[in-house]
């Protein structure tokens, strides 16, 4: 069993990479975009909305798998930023001060900045280009 799940495992990588930062992207575009809507909604140039504009623009580029590892590496601390700013001050404990997401996009943010993008990313796409090329 084993040695057919990790044939499977290239394409769950990219699987996380999409999932993760389609989640993450949809927190971008509720505090910059204002979609889907928000009972309130951060004004433009706060610290809050600078965030949604860095989890809008570099979530998309995880997304599609463009520099995956540069924009995960400042995706994965802008989540560690966003724990202990927001979060961990509340509480110690994740469940009960709201940082559960925060520590678990930063972590798998960090993976991707080890892992890359998967075979499904623009990165692998460049490089399959590139290989031919030579």
């Amino acid at each position: 069993m084993l040695p057919a799940l990790h044939a499977f495992q290239p394409h769950l990588l990219s699987l996380l990479r999409i999932v993760a930062s389609l989640v993450l992207f949809s927190y971008g575009t509720q505090k910059v975009l204002h979609f889907p809507a928000a009972e309130t909604v951060p004004p433009a140039g706060s610290l809050p909305w600078i965030a949604g504009l860095l989890e809008l623009t570099l979530g998309f580029l995880v997304l599609i798998g463009f520099k995956t590892r540069i924009a995960a590496f400042v995706l994965s601390g802008l989540m560690a930023f966003a724990y202990f700013l927001r979060h961990a001050p509340q509480s110690f404990y994740p469940a009960q001060n709201g940082g559960t997401a925060a520590i678990l996009f930063c972590f798998i943010f960090l993976f991707l900045v080890a892992a890359g993008g998967g075979p499904f990313s623009v990165d692998a796409l460049t490089k399959r280009k590139q290989e031919v090329a030579a």
